[in-house]
């Protein structure tokens, strides 16, 4: 089963998960969202293949994070979504999916658990 990962190449986490998929031989897809950005519906798709909430996918540090407050008020889906199309900065990264299957592939160790 092919296995695509969303990253952003100058991302060291993605850099190493990207390696290692590349080294396991498996048939990979490989997509810059920086370059193709994710639809909705799509980045809604691997939220929900993830299981989790999408602003558990929102990387506190950054600047966007922090201007628009997103750490003091709770985000529904579809509101963290849109602002994750809108700023992907604001995206943890790099995200793997496998079927029916996704997984924050952060810390890269994690990638063990959909290979």
């Amino acid at each position: 089963m092919k296995i695509t990962i969303y990253q952003k190449p100058t991302c060291s986490t993605c850099r190493e998960v990207f390696k290692a998929l590349k080294e396991s031989g498996v048939e990979m897809d490989s997509v810059d969202y920086y370059i193709e950005p994710l639809s909705k519906a799509k980045l809604a798709e691997l939220v929900k293949k993830m299981g989790i909430k999408a602003s558990e996918l929102f990387r506190s540090k950054e600047e966007i994070y922090k201007k628009l407050k997103l750490g003091e008020k709770e985000v529904s889906d579809t509101e963290g979504i849109e602002l994750m199309i809108k700023h992907p900065e604001l995206m943890q990264r790099p995200i793997v999916e496998k079927g029916a299957k996704a997984i924050l592939a952060r810390p890269a160790e994690r990638l063990k658990e959909i290979l």
